[in-house]
């Protein structure tokens, strides 16, 4: 561990983003992120660094002589790096979670269609590399947090019919998802689909049931 200090990880085991929230918030989530209430937290040496995209970019540095570097030392790559990484959280991730959580088929047919669109123009950002991954020929900052999703990818095929990431529509993140999902270290940390598959159906139902009696 840097300087020999303890690391705690606060997270949800369901959640891509190691959870941002969940229902059951501890007292030491709660007294480590007051703002968002919500986790990912990284505790470091009994100091929280909270929110995903921030907690990589600590580790990035904090941890530095252990493996190299997630972001590129070139500005200019650095700020284009960071600026695909809210892509992927505010234009992808956000209207593909809300696919999951929508309550009519209107909605769900608004969500599915904000997210192909990302998808899109994530695979265009892709095709601008010439090696595999977005971080070059190695993984790095934007690879981390897409990660996350990879077995999310097959829970949504399962449960709504549609692969985000087809090889048909989206050849360059099919062949990124099948590449990063043999890496050891992602691997090691990828969640259950058959198990996600039952949590997210369990999600559903709740809410579809507390649609059904708002509705009356």
């Amino acid at each position: 561990m840097a300087g020999g200090e303890e690391v705690k990880l606060l997270g949800n085991w369901a959640s891509p983003y190691v959870a941002r929230d969940f229902a059951d918030k501890s007292d030491l989530l709660l007294r480590s992120n007051p703002v968002h209430k919500a986790v990912p937290v990284l505790i470091h040496g009994g100091k929280p660094v909270c929110e995903s995209r921030v907690i990589v970019q600590y580790v990035d540095e904090a941890f530095c002589d252990t493996r190299p570097p997630l972001l590129p030392a070139d500005p200019r790559e650095r700020a284009a790096a960071r600026f695909w990484a809210a892509f992927v959280d505010d234009e992808l991730l956000a209207p593909w979670g809300m696919v999951m959580r929508s309550g009519t088929d209107e909605e769900r047919a608004e969500w599915t269609r904000r997210t192909v669109a990302a998808v899109d123009t994530l695979e265009g950002a892709l095709g601008e590399r010439s090696e595999g991954f977005f971080g070059g020929d190695r993984v790095g900052y934007v690879d981390v947090l897409l990660g996350g999703m990879v077995p999310w990818v097959r829970v949504t095929e399962r449960l709504s019919g549609h692969n985000f990431f087809d090889a048909s529509k989206a050849p360059l993140l099919a062949a990124w998802m099948e590449c990063f999902g043999e890496l050891d270290a992602a691997r090691a940390v990828f969640q259950d689909v058959d198990r996600l598959v039952e949590y997210a159906g369990t999600i559903q139902a709740r809410l579809a049931a507390e649609a059904g009696t708002a509705s009356n």
